[in-house]
């Protein structure tokens, strides 16, 4: 007897489903924030005409700030670049205690050791951050411990 329902099929289908809905979603998302951002600044200016802002104020208020990429200063780190590689290390130790103690990745095991080992990382990357905020930006308290 054939089942009536192809659990193999459905995952097929879920697959297409999400691989096309995902990229969509985000577009829509994107076209919404854009159009609202625009609604922002349009609703900005016209308070400006009615309040007869002088130009120079207009203008602070109307410009946003530049982000223009800024090179670091000498003896800065890159914090992302830490957060990542510490993420990326922790789910490398996962993936190899895994496959040292011989566990499939179909078990919920195997997920369950890629997220503690992932955990790890990003743990490892707050204490380092936290303690490279400590060395960058001291307070009163940091000063007495250190002295």
């Amino acid at each position: 007897m054939d089942p009536i329902f192809d659990f193999k099929e459905f995952i097929g289908l879920v697959a297409v489903v999400l691989s096309l809905g995902v990229p969509m979603v985000a577009i829509v998302m994107a076209f919404i924030a854009k159009m609202k951002k625009n609604q922002q600044q349009k609703e900005l200016r016209q308070l400006i005409i009615e309040n007869k802002t002088d130009p120079e104020t207009a203008k602070l208020l109307i410009d946003e700030p530049k982000k223009a990429a800024q090179p670091r200063k000498p003896g800065t780190i890159d914090l992302g670049t830490l957060r990542t590689a510490c993420i990326l290390l922790g789910l490398g130790l996962g993936t190899l205690i895994d496959w040292l103690a011989g566990i499939s990745t179909g078990s919920i095991y195997f997920w369950l050791i890629v997220a503690f080992g992932i955990g790890i990382g990003m743990l490892c990357s707050f204490l380092v951050e936290l303690r490279l905020a400590k060395k960058q930006h001291p307070t009163e308290d940091n000063w007495k411990d250190e002295n």
